[in-house]
């Protein structure tokens, strides 16, 4: 385990997890696991034990109390969580911590692509981490509604309004663009009043998946600046990703307007808007950031407010542009 001098947030979590495991293999029952246990006693950091196969891929997690309370001939198939949750190896350092912050469990096991069990990492080695990795972890956590811990950190209110205001400029700006947007064609919402009342759920599906790419594309955004063939390729991954989380998202909305109003038109209008726009902000919500970091640029600057409110636009434009092409 490297000292904390030694940590950084980009450092692959291989290089820090702990490899000595209580791992189980997922024939035995109960009693054979724990004869198993006291002749090869588990580590003293010891939170869950691991069941794996015969090719050491992970198959579930027992926690200490249900191998301890359940009856010897028990088989360990029939305790055992099979959902686990687990890192992947070639996470970095920063990526294991918000596995702590997001789901907030003891320990994580590490796995390779195979799903063989590496390794793991739990909360007493990483107490020291989480708190000394300081900014780096921190700001990434609130970047996405953009407040720098470094300036919640200041005691006055001037400087808390200087670090704040400026990110409210861009919801104000895309605010006020919305409401152009929205009496540009307001004689669409005049004929079909139903289009106003699916807008919040719309602009909020957008919204989620914008701030998803986001999330996802920071994780990734670390060492030199991405080529233009990989930022091209991711774009088109979110394009598709983002076209199946539109469509799908889309039809339960579209059912429900038809279920209310049984307007045709107006649920294939939703369906549209809703997929276009999800699919737009799924793209730009990973282009910004990769634009930024191949210009060498800080693409923390473009999280949050900046493509949320650029998102709502797109969003609008889409759904009033489809509504006036199948409303008439």
């Amino acid at each position: 385990m490297a000292s904390i001098a030694e940590i950084n947030s980009n450092d692959p979590v291989t290089r820090h997890m702990r490899k000595e495991l209580a791992k189980l293999r997922v024939g035995q029952t109960v009693r054979e696991a724990i004869a198993t246990l006291r002749q090869a006693p588990p580590p003293p950091r010891i939170v869950y034990f691991y069941v794996v196969d015969d090719d050491e891929r992970l198959r579930g997690v027992i926690p200490s109390r249900a191998l301890l309370l359940s009856p010897p001939d028990t088989p360990l198939a029939d305790i055992m969580l099979r959902k686990v949750i687990a890192v992947p190896a070639e996470a970095t350092v920063l990526d294991a911590c918000e596995f702590f912050v997001l789901h907030r469990f003891l320990a994580f096991p590490v796995v390779d692509p195979q799903g063989r069990l590496q390794g793991a990492i739990d909360v007493e080695l990483y107490t020291d981490e989480l708190r000394d990795l300081g900014n780096g972890l921190s700001d990434d956590l609130f970047q996405l509604i953009g407040v720098h811990l470094a300036r919640a950190r200041q005691p006055g209110p001037i400087a808390a309004f200087r670090g704040r205001f400026p990110w409210l400029l861009c919801n104000v700006g895309g605010g006020i663009a919305a409401a152009f947007l929205a009496g540009i064609f307001r004689n669409q919402l005049k004929s079909a009043v139903a289009l106003a009342l699916f807008i919040p759920v719309v602009l909020a599906l957008a919204e989620s998946v914008s701030i998803q790419s986001i999330s996802l594309t920071l994780q990734l955004l670390h060492g030199s600046p991405p080529s233009w063939a990989a930022i091209f390729r991711k774009l088109r991954r979110e394009l598709l990703t983002g076209i199946m989380l539109g469509c799908a998202a889309g039809a339960l909305v579209g059912l429900a307007a038809l279920g209310w109003f049984w307007q045709p038109r107006l649920a294939a209008c939703i369906v549209g808007g809703i997929a276009s726009g999800v699919s737009a902000a799924a793209v730009f919500g990973a282009a910004l950031p990769s634009l930024f970091h191949r210009f060498r640029l800080n693409p923390h600057l473009a999280a949050g407010p900046v493509v949320l409110a650029v998102s709502d636009i797109i969003t609008l434009f889409c759904y009033f542009t489809l509504a006036t092409w199948l409303l008439r």
